[in-house]
């Protein structure tokens, strides 16, 4: 399963602690946290909807959806986003940092690395094969997991329209 986890990218269609995401800033840190330090992250008791994505830079799928993400945020600053990069942490300062900046992304950006993706893939979504882009959208009273690129703005805001 890792293997697969790392190598594949889907791009089919089918289907927090409270911490203020922030607008990233090109100089400062992008976090790299262990899984039972993002754990948290994943859960919220407020009212505020969240959307976590799950992505890399070698995803074209991922990379394909980022603008519409950001499309989301600015058209919905309500909404906490959180994008997960599952790129290697010696990569941040030559490689992702750069890559942000140039792809225009603001959205705060957290670095998951911990190789046992057997065991938070399940703990994240059973039904997660572990292919990227994967996203969730969740507030207090729901959960919907998505593993599929958004195809468009509208895409992402019809799936919000399904939270209660």
């Amino acid at each position: 399963m890792t293997f697969i986890f790392f190598i594949s990218c889907k791009d089919s269609t089918p289907e927090v602690a409270e911490k203020k995401s922030t607008k990233l800033n090109i100089t400062q840190e992008i976090p790299v946290y262990d899984f039972s330090e993002f754990e948290p992250l994943l859960y919220t008791d407020s009212n505020t909807t969240y959307l976590i994505n799950f992505w890399a830079m070698w995803c074209a799928p991922c990379v394909k959806e980022l603008p519409y993400i950001e499309a989301l945020a600015a058209k919905h600053p309500d909404v906490e986003i959180i994008l997960v990069s599952l790129d290697f942490p010696k990569d941040i300062e030559t490689k992702l940092k750069p890559f942000l900046k140039k792809k225009n992304i603001t959205q705060k950006v957290v670095l998951l690395d911990d190789p046992d993706s057997n065991t938070w893939i399940d703990k994240i979504d059973p039904n997660w094969s572990g292919a990227i882009p994967f996203t969730i959208i969740f507030n207090k009273d729901e959960r919907l997991f998505f593993e599929r690129s958004f195809e468009n703005l509208e895409d992402i805001e019809n799936q919000f329209k399904k939270l209660n």
